[in-house]
């Protein structure tokens, strides 16, 4: 089902904190929702959709609840960093199927004030099927760690060429007022912080903050009548990746999947993304969703992302508001990723601003490249 120009992103809104001890998730979740209500010119009284993710184990109703919303439609969706940018979609397809008008989606995290260790960690859960992993002790950083090691056996990629996305995003994180890290970093800083998991090195690695976001979702047809020229949502695409039975290689992405179904459903081309919004988790997470979303070929990410090519003014600016790299990460990103996106699009984003921003694309991961992962691709337009 395409939902081509038929659904409109109408209200954004990003928590300005990084560190909040003083708040709760809930809390963050619910001042960004009613951010993006304002944004659009809504009201709570409006939403008749709500969606969320990993706020507690039952974060839909929760949230409702700290809310007081009793909508006609829910969603919790659950795969990891990428669920908001599927959820977009989720609600898009349910507002075209007529179960509600107007979908609210929030996010709040307080993982730098609650100490928690995002990446260091060992399994996700109890589940039947990581017993074939986790026993042996694998860790996130561990897992991406081996695949910017095969990527390197395979391709010849070099620490110096994955260090050149951190100092890029750095470079945009110093655009952005509220970004946690905003000092100039050279390849040189990169390659000097210490080892996390070989060849990863700290600068290569996600922070841990708190944060939070919200976004708001309707027709497109409603949209014409809000506050704010509206971002639409041209194709999207949803896919998995895991161990499955016997080998896998693990330099095959779920970007693959679900980037080859968004830009069919969206009818656009590669040179017609103006802008990238890509989850980075870590540095090899930017460059192997790169290849795999098709915007070079398998093993070319590391020229790719050289000589500024994927910097403010080059040929494809990716992650303008400074990434998980720099900006914030509180544990799933991928909302925020949506958020710039459609700041970018309306042409509200300040000193980092593309110009002439028309097409936008977004790629959330969720869980653990290498071992089982989701990657959501939503490619959005300005009105």
């Amino acid at each position: 089902m395409s939902l081509r120009n038929e659904i409109a992103v109408v209200g954004v809104y990003e928590h300005p904190r990084r560190w909040a001890p003083d708040k709760t998730a809930f809390q963050i979740a619910a001042e960004s929702a009613h951010g993006a209500l304002e944004d659009a010119g809504l009201a709570i009284k409006d939403v008749d959709g709500y969606a969320t993710s990993g706020v507690g184990p039952i974060g839909a109703l929760s949230m409702c609840h700290h809310l007081n919303l009793k909508p006609d439609w829910l969603d919790s969706t659950a795969i990891g960093g990428s669920s908001f940018v599927a959820q977009v979609a989720y609600a898009g397809a349910a507002i075209r199927a007529g179960l509600c008008r107007t979908v609210l989606i929030t996010y709040g995290a307080t993982a730098a004030s609650e100490r928690f260790a995002i990446g260091t960690g060992g399994g996700f859960s109890q589940d039947p099927p990581d017993a074939f992993d986790i026993p042996y002790g694998p860790t996130i950083v561990g897992a991406y760690g081996l695949v910017a090691q095969r990527h390197m056996h395979e391709y010849g990629t070099t620490s110096e060429q994955l260090a050149e996305i951190a100092v890029t995003i750095r470079r945009h994180a110093s655009l952005n007022p509220n970004a946690k890290y905003r000092d100039p970093i050279t390849v040189e800083d990169v390659l000097a912080s210490r080892v996390i998991s070989s060849p990863l090195h700290l600068l290569d690695c996600c922070m841990i903050s708190d944060g939070g976001g919200a976004l708001v979702v309707t027709s497109a047809e409603r949209a014409r009548d809000l506050k704010k020229r509206p971002a639409l949502v041209l194709g999207a695409g949803v896919a998995n990746r895991h161990n499955g039975i016997g080998q896998r290689d693990i330099l095959d992405i779920a970007a693959r999947q679900s980037g080859a179904k968004a830009f069919e459903r969206a009818g656009v081309k590669h040179d017609d993304v103006d802008l990238c919004m890509i989850y980075d988790s870590f540095t090899i997470t930017v460059l192997s969703t790169l290849e795999n979303l098709g915007f070079c070929k398998l093993g070319e990410g590391g020229a790719f992302v050289q000589n500024g090519r994927i910097g403010l003014g080059g040929a494809l600016p990716v992650n303008l508001d400074g990434g998980g790299l720099s900006s914030n990460h509180p544990g799933m990103r991928g909302i925020f990723l949506v958020i710039e996106a459609v700041k970018q699009l309306r042409g509200e984003s300040g000193a980092r601003q593309v110009k002439d921003a028309r097409i936008a694309l977004c790629h959330g991961t969720g869980g653990w490249l290498g071992i089982k992962h989701s990657g959501a691709t939503l490619i959005l337009g300005a009105a």
